[in-house]
């Protein structure tokens, strides 16, 4: 029995330190995102674009782009206010797959405008991508 908690803990620590679980969340966000008609060559798609990126130092090219990014604020937006809730931003990052489930985000008072949506959707995307190489 010793033997299997420590294989567990092993393969616990390998998936950590290799952050393949973040990998495959992130991949699942994407996937649920875009729809694509063949997912797994969709998948294999993305896989090649990180290494090509990783191995020629060129940035990852993300799977939303600002047009995307205002259309999901929008879609919060819809008193048509030009901010949405704390609230909605946060559940808005967990469905991106750019924030854990029990990440702790402060409510810092700030309004969540569409600027602000974007830049915290970029900055996330960057360094969820980046740590990835």
């Amino acid at each position: 029995m010793e033997a299997s908690i420590s294989r567990e803990q092993e393969a616990g620590y390998y998936l950590k330190s290799h952050r393949i679980m973040d990998l495959l969340n992130h991949l699942t966000s994407v996937l649920l995102f875009v729809r694509p008609e063949n997912p797994r060559e969709y998948l294999i798609s993305v896989l090649e674009c990180m290494k090509i990126a990783k191995e020629t130092n060129v940035a990852f090219p993300y799977f939303m782009d600002n047009s995307n990014i205002t259309a999901m604020f929008e879609m919060l937006d819809n008193s048509g206010k030009g901010t949405i809730s704390f609230v909605q931003y946060k559940e808005a990052l967990k469905t991106l797959g750019l924030c854990d489930a029990d990440e702790d985000l402060k409510d810092d008072g700030h309004i969540i405008n569409l600027n602000r949506f974007k830049e915290e959707v970029n900055k996330r995307n960057r360094e969820i991508w980046s740590s990835f190489w």
